[in-house]
């Protein structure tokens, strides 16, 4: 099967969603038009361009139409422009539709509504809430200029008109306010304040929190009149590049230090664990984490201090170095979550105050709680 429209509804069929108005909505966009020529595959740790003139046509549409996210910026390089394989992190994707969906349902998003997308990209998630609510409730906002420009391009060869700013999400877009939900397709370390002035009460921010770990928790808050803002985060294993403003900077290269070494309490495994990796995240939200056939390593990006772990017979060892003792805060964490039966991220929730703290916590409000980096 090569038809697009075919392919269309044949994807629509595979996505879950609460909501079927969303599987009509992804029969109407037509998401070859956001792919442009080239897209990334990763092979190994390396990442390949495909060519839509060096694919045969049936076969480049299979590959549009897969439930998949496909790359198509590293490192601030496009897909096209690139002849062989390389390395990076990417910067830009078109996201894979059920995950659109799913983002779309945590949201409760119902016809009528102003939404504010954070992080354009290809635009193909912007197309599909036109496609549901009208391009006059659909507002989106992109960080890197030329993203926009050609996102822009794709909304509208498409056939929706939008509107799209140019700019940092992190600031919302004021001119548009209110909304009734702001939707962000990057990740951030914290709630930017001009989002919580921008939704209405009772409306809901839908976004991953994440960090300098790279670690990720999906949560939807509720905007109250009081200018708090309240949620549950979901048990998804989803997330998202950071906002470029929320990117970690750059850091020396690491040398071990050797410090003050004592037995752990916990296995340094549990930082593979999705919720033990975001609870490490928490704990000390200015470090990177790196793993290694023999344990983990952690580098505080601000202090320079570090933690790594090794072997020492059936136990681990950590060494700590520097002001900050890096595996002590990850470890306190770790035992809390222990102590409470090792729960999902379901179990945690967050809250956000009129006078910018923010705090993710384990149970209720009043429970175990740390600070997010704000």
């Amino acid at each position: 099967m090569t038809d697009p429209a075919d392919l269309r509804r044949q994807l629509a069929g595979t996505i879950p969603t609460d909501d079927p108005a969303w599987r009509h909505a992804l029969q109407g966009v037509p998401r070859e038009i956001f792919l442009d020529d080239a897209l990334f595959r990763l092979t190994g740790p390396q990442w390949v361009p495909i060519h839509r003139d060096q694919t045969a046509p049936g076969e480049w549409l299979r590959l549009i139409y897969q439930d998949t996210t496909w790359v198509t910026q590293i490192d601030g390089v496009n897909a096209a422009d690139v002849c062989g394989p390389m390395t990076g992190r990417p910067t830009s994707s078109s996201t894979l539709p059920s995950l659109i969906v799913r983002m779309l349902d945590l949201a409760g998003i119902r016809d009528g509504d102003k939404v504010l997308e954070i992080g354009t990209g290809t635009g193909y998630s912007t197309a599909i809430l036109c496609d549901r609510l009208g391009d006059e409730h659909v507002f989106s906002v992109e960080y890197d200029p030329g993203l926009a420009a050609a996102a822009a391009d794709h909304i509208h060869a498409a056939g929706y008109h939008p509107t799209l700013i140019a700019g940092d999400g992190l600031a919302g877009h004021k001119d548009g306010a209110e909304y009734d939900a702001i939707i962000a397709t990057c990740a951030v370390r914290h709630i930017p304040p001009a989002w919580l002035y921008q939704v209405r009460a009772g409306g809901t921010i839908t976004t991953t929190i994440s960090g300098w770990m790279l670690a990720s928790g999906l949560i939807r808050l509720t905007v109250h009149d009081d200018g708090t803002a309240t949620g549950r985060f979901a048990d998804d294993q989803i997330g998202y590049m950071l906002a470029r403003p929320h990117e970690r900077p750059p850091r020396p290269t690491y040398y071990q230090h050797p410090g003050h070494t004592r037995p752990t309490r916990v296995n340094p495994a549990l930082l593979d664990d999705w919720t033990g990796h975001f609870l490490a995240q928490l704990a000390a939200p200015s470090a990177e984490l790196m793993n290694t056939t023999d344990g983990v390593i952690l580098v505080d990006v601000a202090t320079g201090s570090q933690a790594w772990t090794e072997p020492a017979g059936d136990s681990w060892h950590v060494h700590q170095h520097g002001p900050l003792s890096l595996w002590d805060q990850v470890e306190n964490t770790l035992t809390t979550w222990q102590s409470a039966g090792s729960p999902s991220q379901s179990d945690f929730g967050m809250t956000v105050e009129p006078d910018g703290t923010q705090r993710v916590w384990l149970g209720a409000p009043d429970g175990p709680s740390w600070d997010l980096p704000v």
